[in-house]
């Protein structure tokens, strides 16, 4: 065969499709209709239903993150509220979600200016450099970063530092940051070629960070101090709480203590090995904070995992592949669902780790599991997903995951450490982890 596409294949192509009765009812259908509902089986989709075997308690109605990447933080603030809701009786409550976005931004800002600093070594068009002037200022995180924010900052009501239209849609003040940003990393390239000390170049990076401060409060306002907070129960008891710090707040009234917490991945790539620690490169926010850390373990020991936490009253953050296989109408992540090799007339071999390994999938969306449908053998059926889109879609915004689904495309959950063997649990308090590179589908959730 040649190496060039030849006029002779190409007609012989035409050929073929003019023979092809199905393609010209698929083409047909294709030109005005969206292929996801093309592909969907109906058959399928009539069984499916939203009822599940077990659902945690303090279920309050779902958020809305609206067109900005903040689903790690909103899934994180969903699953703090559950433990305050039931700690106070609330029928609805949310914390403010411009509120962890300011910290994180800033706290972004000076991990990319010490990066920089780190890096001045690196030529401009290194993969490392073309990879950390890329998004330096995403709206995306990881649950240690997570962490880092809240041990940190702590949390506040949504009323003391409400959605601005910048959180809300955050692409244009994430460009101009990000404009500003790649400006400061040239003048910290340059002055280290003048043989600045890094000294010289931390003094300077405070006035960097002076700017982008004033630039975030422009945006998102600026995070109150203190505040009071006051609330009516649902036996319409009232209560007031005064002078509370947002550290005091997450630490008085939500409760957790996040160093019991094991942030666990699925990777069956061949350059990862199970019941091994990784953590990305690069790849973080607050400098002086705990860097990512993962535990890689085969699928099964996660499910067996998110199915003692629900049982056990408590919600599962996750990260996922969101946009495979799922129908955002209905609400449904399901491998059964759509019929794309009947439709196109092909199939689709490559498995999970193929599909790392070849960029066709990654972590894309966080968001959290506050209920399983368990079979008479007590294995998963399906999960219950309370995303942050809205309450438009799904049921009311609760969506579906069948078993298959999370088999295929949830590549990591975050569970207390109670719930994992303690040889599992030993491992990632103890072992050193494993470095990948920055740009490593494992860190996708954070860009």
């Amino acid at each position: 065969m040649p190496k060039t596409l030849s006029h002779d294949m190409i007609k012989l192509f035409r050929k073929k499709i003019a023979q092809d009765s199905s393609l010209r009812l698929a083409q047909n259908a294709a030109v005005r209709n969206d292929i996801i509902d093309l592909a969907m089986d109906w058959e399928y989709f009539r069984k499916i239903d939203h009822t599940f075997s077990d659902v945690i308690s303090g279920e309050m109605g779902v958020t809305d993150q609206k067109s900005s990447g903040r689903c790690w933080g909103f899934a994180g603030l969903n699953l703090f509220r559950i433990y305050l809701g039931r700690k106070h009786n609330l029928k609805e409550f949310e914390f403010s979600q411009s509120y962890f976005m300011f910290w994180d931004k800033l706290e972004k800002t000076n991990y990319f200016l010490e990066n920089m600093i780190k890096t001045t070594n690196k030529p401009s068009n290194s993969r490392l450099i073309m990879h950390l002037l890329d998004n330096p200022i995403q709206d995306g995180g990881q649950w240690d970063m997570w962490v880092n924010l809240i041990k940190k900052y702590g949390v506040l009501p949504k009323s003391e530092m409400p959605e601005s239209y910048q959180s809300s849609k955050s692409l244009r003040m994430n460009r101009m940051i990000t404009r500003k940003l790649r400006e400061f990393a040239k003048v910290i390239r340059e002055a280290k070629q003048n043989l600045v000390s890094n000294t010289d170049l931390r003094v300077m990076k405070a006035s960097m960070l002076k700017t982008v401060y004033r630039m975030l409060t422009i945006h998102l306002g600026t995070p109150p101090e203190s505040f009071a907070w006051q609330i009516r129960n649902k036996k319409n008891e009232f209560h007031r709480f005064e002078n509370l710090t947002p550290i005091q707040f997450f630490n008085e009234h939500v409760r957790l203590n996040l160093d019991e917490y094991i942030c666990l991945i699925n990777c069956p790539m061949p350059d990862k090995a199970y019941n091994e620690i990784y953590t990305v490169e690069y790849l973080g926010n607050v400098i002086e904070g705990q860097s990512i850390r993962y535990l890689n373990v085969e699928t099964s020991v996660m499910k067996k995992a998110g199915v003692k936490s629900i049982q056990n009253n408590d919600p599962v953050w996750f990260g996922c592949d969101v946009s495979k296989y799922f129908h955002r109408t209905l609400g449904i992540m399901d491998m059964e669902l759509f019929n794309y090799e009947l439709f196109y007339g092909t199939n689709f071999d490559l498995d999970k780790a193929d599909r790392l390994e070849y960029g066709d999938s990654q972590m894309t969306h966080a968001m959290l599991i506050t209920g399983v449908d368990l079979d008479s053998k007590n294995r998963p059926i399906k999960w219950r997903v309370e995303n942050s889109w809205g309450n438009k879609n799904g049921d009311k915004g609760y969506h579906i995951m069948s078993d298959s689904w999370f088999d295929e495309y949830n590549y990591e959950i975050v569970v207390h450490k109670s719930y994992l063997p303690d040889d599992l649990a030993k491992i990632y308090e103890t072992k050193k982890p494993v470095k990948l590179p920055p740009w490593d589908p494992m860190g996708a959730l954070a860009r």
